[in-house]
Order: C-alpha cells, then sequence, then structure tokens
C-alpha cells in the first residue's frame, strides 16, 4: 500500500466512525499533531505506533506496514490557494527575514530543525475571536566548519 491510498483509507474511516485528531492522539497516548501529519503521510511511524494506529481504525498489518514506511516528502512548489495553509506561507514571507535574524542573533549561525521538532496547535478563546497559538519547537542546529 502506498502512502497516498494509506491516507485516504485512514480519513474515510476516521469521518465513519466519527473521530477528531485530537481524540484520537488521546486514546492512542501520541501527539494529535504528530499523528495527523503521521496519518497524512508526511512522518513514518515506529513499528509499534503504526501497529496501534492501523488497530485502533480497524486495519491490519498492510496499513501498519505503510504507517511505518519512509516517507518521499515532497509538496507543490507553487504557493497553495487553500486559505489557511496560505496564510502561513504569508506569515513566513512576511517574518522570514525577521525569524532568520532574530534565531542567529540569539544562537549564531545555524538553523532550527525540523526533524529533531515537534509542534502544538492550541485554541485560545477571545471575545473579540478565537486565537490560534502555534508553538513550533526545534533543536537548533549550528552549521559546521571544517
Amino acid at each position: 500500500m502506498d502512502k497516498v491510498t494509506m491516507t485516504e483509507a485512514l480519513i474515510a474511516a476516521k469521518l465513519e466512525k466519527g473521530l477528531t485528531w485530537e481524540q484520537m492522539g488521546t486514546e492512542l497516548g501520541m501527539s494529535p499533531v504528530w499523528l495527523t501529519s503521521s496519518c497524512l503521510g508526511m512522518n513514518s511511524a515506529p513499528a509499534e505506533k503504526a501497529s496501534a494506529i492501523a488497530e485502533y481504525l480497524g486495519f491490519g498489518s498492510e496499513m501498519a506496514e505503510a504507517l511505518a514506511a519512509y516517507p518521499t516528502k515532497i509538496w507543490d512548489q507553487a504557493v497553495p490557494t487553500d486559505p489557511l495553509i496560505y496564510r502561513l506561507y504569508e506569515v513566513v514571507g512576511v517574518y522570514g527575514p525577521t525569524l532568520k535574524e532574530v534565531i542567529q542573533e540569539k544562537f549564531g549561525d545555524g538553523i532550527m530543525s525540523a526533524i529533531d521538532f515537534s509542534m502544538e496547535i492550541d485554541k485560545i478563546e477571545d471575545p473579540k475571536g478565537d486565537r490560534v497559538l502555534l508553538t513550533l519547537n526545534g533543536k537548533f542546529l549550528p552549521y559546521k566548519s571544517w
């Protein structure tokens, strides 16, 4: 089973069962953000987590193997038109140079890892309109000289 087929089957099962990513993450003891990314095919799941996800949604070993397979992380290179995803591109487009300057001023010349990384998505209720809180937590990786 390839990652595309896997994702379609997982999302169909999630919808059929009326589940949310938050509920699934809680019941499986996994971060809902990581779980979602794995089910969408962008991360590989360790064997025990892959089996737990597959079993939870009523699938067998073929689904677990697909969840555990290493992904090829390719996405469209054009700016997306989905409004939510586009706004994240806009944030990086507007604030990317600022983020780079501030991070490198605090840490030195390097990057934030997207491999040794975690992310949380929270809702902050506000009478003027609810707020989205994204927390990106990546290890700093300094550039080497040799």
